[in-house]
């Protein structure tokens, strides 16, 4: 028979663990989700590096890809885990996150393509750091770590060569980020 302290003490166990196996999940559903994200944010400011007068067509491609590799992602995991994302929040989501955005930099903020440049991948990572007070530490330290490394490419890389400095600090942290919440 064991007493009240050692009954506590299990259950407390056991809610670590619950609490773990929970992180876990969120962390390999968010990993796929970042590192597909990453990639098209990687080919798209090289693109608009390449191309930079048609980056009003690859930045809603780029958006549109995102938001459908994203549900088809979360679908996928789904079979996978059993655990709904809840597609059609995530579509309003989006859907309230992009028109916020575009209501800011285009409407209010009449930004010129550095300062959208700067604006997206900051604003992308407000809600990164955000939902890193809820769901884990990696967040928190991906959103910081690329909102930093974009406001010394906003004020210190010139020209053309921020599209790179992006490509790799947005882009490839993403990847980078989310390959690391692989191994958490």
């Amino acid at each position: 028979m064991i007493d009240s302290k050692q009954a506590a003490d299990a259950l407390s166990d056991i809610d670590d663990i619950v609490r773990r196996v929970r992180q876990s999940q969120i962390y390999d559903s968010a990993s796929w989700i970042m590192i597909w994200w990453g990639v098209l944010v990687f080919a798209g400011n090289i693109a608009t590096y390449l191309w930079p007068y048609d980056a009003e067509y690859i930045w809603p491609a780029v958006n549109i890809a995102g938001v459908v590799g994203t549900v088809l992602i979360s679908a996928l995991l789904y079979r996978r885990t059993g655990v709904r994302a809840r597609e059609g929040r995530v579509l309003v989501a989006y859907l309230l996150f992009f028109a916020f955005g575009y209501l800011c930099s285009q409407m209010l903020g009449h930004y010129g393509p550095r300062e959208l440049g700067t604006f997206w991948p900051i604003y992308f990572m407000l809600f990164y750091t955000l939902g890193g007070l809820w769901f884990g530490r990696a967040f928190v330290a991906i959103g910081l770590g690329i909102t930093v490394l974009t406001l010394i490419g906003y004020f210190f890389v010139d020209g053309a060569a921020f599209l790179l400095w992006m490509a790799a600090v947005n882009g490839g942290g993403l990847v980078l980020g989310g390959f690391w919440m692989r191994r958490s």
